[in-house]
């Protein structure tokens, strides 16, 4: 049985949720702070979190950073915000999915199937080895020539979608739909800004790549530098 934990300040909707969550076989705690939700959730460790943005004592954005420096526990961010820029820095800050209220509780059980099918592939993956590049899925680490990489979520999935079509190239399209969940595409830059980062944290740069090489016009791969 998968445990649920919902953090939603409309008792109206937080009944709902948990009625139809429940009647298609999940266990469902909620609550209706998002510092009462933040406790239960490091307290009882549930399989996925679904969370409101607009909660009364703190935000939702910034709750989802405290649980982040504290948990990787998988986060389906549900509210009325529908702004694309909205969307794109709670995935950023993140979130693993985003649904835009109203939603129905048949949509949401096939979003928390979703991803937790994404997080058990990971957690069944080996880690990967490309060059002086270590990625280990199962915990969530990086490494570059045996120094930890500082990333963040999005920049380890990123590199991590990369690492398994390693020496292909990757179009943005593509990252937005898998690592980004924006399958009808969106605004590229967010993946160029994050590709940046990376280069920086990998030790190169676009004008002089090592492990991630651009295709102008196409997209991006990750190679191993010292392969012939």
């Amino acid at each position: 049985m998968t445990t649920v934990a919902v953090v939603e300040d409309d008792a109206e909707i937080l009944a709902a949720v948990t009625r139809g969550l429940t009647e298609r076989g999940h266990a469902v705690t909620g609550a209706g702070t998002g510092l009462g939700g933040l406790a239960g959730i490091v307290e009882q460790h549930p399989d996925v979190v679904v969370l409101d943005l607009g909660l009364p004592d703190i935000d939702g954005l910034e709750l989802l950073r405290m649980l982040r420096a504290v948990s990787a526990v998988p986060v389906i961010v549900a509210t009325a915000r529908d702004d694309e820029r909205e969307i794109i820095r709670t995935l950023d800050a993140g979130a693993d999915d985003y649904v835009v209220k109203p939603y129905s509780a048949d949509q949401l059980d096939a979003r928390i199937r979703a991803v937790l099918r994404r997080v058990r592939s990971e957690d069944a993956e080996e880690p990967v080895q490309i060059g002086g590049l270590t990625l280990d899925a199962r915990r969530r680490v990086a490494a570059i020539d045996g120094s930890p990489m500082d990333l963040s979520r999005k920049e380890f999935d990123l590199l991590w979608h990369l690492a398994g079509r390693k020496g292909e190239v990757v179009t943005k399209r593509e990252l937005l739909a898998a690592v980004w969940r924006q399958p009808y595409g969106g605004p590229e830059k967010t993946i160029d800004v994050h590709l940046s980062w990376l280069r920086t944290k990998l030790g190169e740069s676009a004008r002089s790549p090592r492990y991630l090489r651009t295709v102008r016009g196409v997209g991006v791969m990750l190679v191993d530098p010292e392969a012939p």
